[in-house]
């Protein structure tokens, strides 16, 4: 058993490796199970056995690309505390703001094809939401936890996880209005922008004054943690 399950990881990832060329270079509409199977050199009902749709194995395919970034796993390595927290918020923020100027258009198709997907049959979405809980989820609600044990922040309903994905598609919208080439929305505020998202969300979560003021401009901190995981959301 152990023989045939390693030969299934390999054929796996052997998928996953023809699926990336296929994507980059066709894009995912371009794309098709059939062209994939074909540059994996084995039958589409063999592909479906590993992956039951296309925007599955999209969904993996960004999945993986997240869980191999170090900046991701120092910022999953630190322990839960309200600067954890803060750094998660204000990282997300930072990347999502990145989008829209990045001469790598590839970010930006994926936010297209997630509300694309959204206003269809919601698969692709439903995927990626799933993977970004499980691999940021938990950071955020046991820093949050964190932060309110300690006197830095008041619980905000009965969920912390909801928090989670408000922060999410606060920043998830202001991008969208960013996407066009020319935006649907500007907004004010120049290069404090990053830094009025980023408050406004933490107020949100339930975070107080002091704790913001004492963890928000830590600069280098920001820096070294900066990850593209939120997302791809």
């Amino acid at each position: 058993m152990s023989s045939l399950r390693m030969t299934g990881d390999l054929r796996r990832e052997l998928i996953l490796s023809a699926a990336k060329q296929c994507f980059a270079r066709n894009g995912f509409a371009g794309t098709t199970t059939r062209s994939v199977a074909a540059a994996a050199s084995i039958s589409e009902a063999l592909l479906f056995k590993h992956f039951p749709t296309k925007a599955a194995l999209y969904a993996e395919i960004l999945a993986e690309a997240c869980e191999a970034d170090p900046a991701l796993h120092r910022l999953l390595d630190r322990e839960p505390s309200t600067e954890t927290l803060v750094i998660l918020v204000r990282g997300m923020v930072r990347h999502f703001l990145n989008v829209s100027a990045s001469p790598d258009q590839q970010e930006a198709q994926r936010l297209r094809l997630m509300v694309s997907s959204q206003l269809d049959d919601g698969e692709f979405a439903r995927l990626l939401y799933e993977k970004i809980r499980n691999l940021i989820g938990g950071a955020f609600t046991a820093s949050l936890e964190q932060a309110i044990a300690k006197g830095d922040a008041e619980p905000v309903g009965r969920d912390p996880l909801n928090l989670f994905w408000f922060a999410h598609h606060t920043v998830l919208m202001l991008v969208l209005s960013r996407l066009p080439s020319v935006p649907a929305l500007s907004y004010g505020g120049g290069p404090d922008l990053e830094r009025q998202i980023s408050e406004f969300i933490l107020r949100g979560i339930g975070l107080n004054a002091a704790a913001i003021a004492l963890h928000l401009d830590r600069e280098p901190v920001f820096n070294a943690a900066q990850t593209s995981a939120a997302e791809s959301a």
